[in-house]
């Protein structure tokens, strides 16, 4: 893993969107979800992305916390599978909605190299009702199946909104100090959506020793602007053909943009 998550080192990680798992309304079996993440992550790494993290995307309706066992299962497989295909390029977890759980037994499973929590401490209002964060388990947990990797979280998650108020900087710094995250994740509102410039520059001066990453919205217009004020960034829409989150990733949209965040 390295010096990926440190302050400068600037990682653009890509998202492989997986289509729907087994037990998902819309799965049409794991075959399927297998071939279209191994085209992805083939197309990510050769566009020259510095890492790829995966996510159960495609099965919505999500389970507010606990994934049951087939979804813990199929993602394993999926990973095992894309991290011998992805040439040592790091791979991380993220199991949606909120499962810290089971993203840390997928990574022990199969080597992840990291692992995005969305809810790591406080309480969000989201789609799926309240989730709270539960980063006493979760670290706990963490030193007991993968001591030392590194928790990529979430603060004011995108698709929600923080239960009781209060400031994106007072929850920055608390999932930075008390919640134990490696990095610090900032994202829009929702999918896709453009991150608050402001709050940006809010988390950075509340927590200025954070490595922060941008979870949603970079794209090609704007992604030089963005370099600056940031550490890294996990983007996944941009990458795909036609900037639709619903398509295949594109590997000349990705080499263009792993050119203009270089330039940034």
């Amino acid at each position: 893993m390295g010096d990926l998550f440190i302050r400068g080192s600037a990682p653009l990680i890509g998202v492989v969107h997986l289509k729907a798992l087994p037990g998902a309304p819309d799965c049409a079996g794991l075959a399927g979800v297998l071939e279209a993440a191994l085209f992805d992550a083939a197309a990510l790494a050769e566009g020259g992305v510095d890492g790829v993290i995966v996510e159960n995307f495609g099965d919505a309706p999500f389970y507010s916390s606990s994934v049951p066992p087939e979804t813990i299962a199929s993602m394993a497989v999926v990973a095992d599978r894309l991290t011998g295909e992805l040439g040592g390029l790091p791979l991380g977890i993220n199991v949606l909605r909120n499962d810290p759980g089971a993203g840390l037994g997928i990574a022990a499973s199969m080597g992840a190299a990291f692992l995005r929590i969305n809810v790591h401490v406080g309480a969000m209002v989201t789609d799926q009702g309240l989730i709270q964060g539960d980063a006493a388990r979760t670290v706990r947990l963490r030193e007991q199946l993968c001591p030392g990797l590194p928790l990529l979280c979430d603060v004011h998650v995108k698709h929600a909104v923080p239960l009781g108020g209060g400031s994106i900087e007072v929850a920055a710094r608390d999932t930075f100090s008390r919640g134990k995250a490696a990095g610090l994740v900032i994202s829009g509102s929702g999918t896709g959506c453009s991150v608050d410039t402001d709050e940006l520059i809010r988390v950075r001066e509340a927590v200025p020793e954070a490595p922060i990453l941008i979870g949603s919205g970079l794209d090609h217009s704007n992604a030089a602007s963005l370099r600056g004020l940031v550490d890294g960034a996990i983007v996944g829409t941009a990458l795909k053909r036609d900037g639709q989150v619903s398509q295949v990733v594109d590997v000349d949209r990705v080499r263009d943009l792993v050119r203009i965040w270089g330039e940034g």
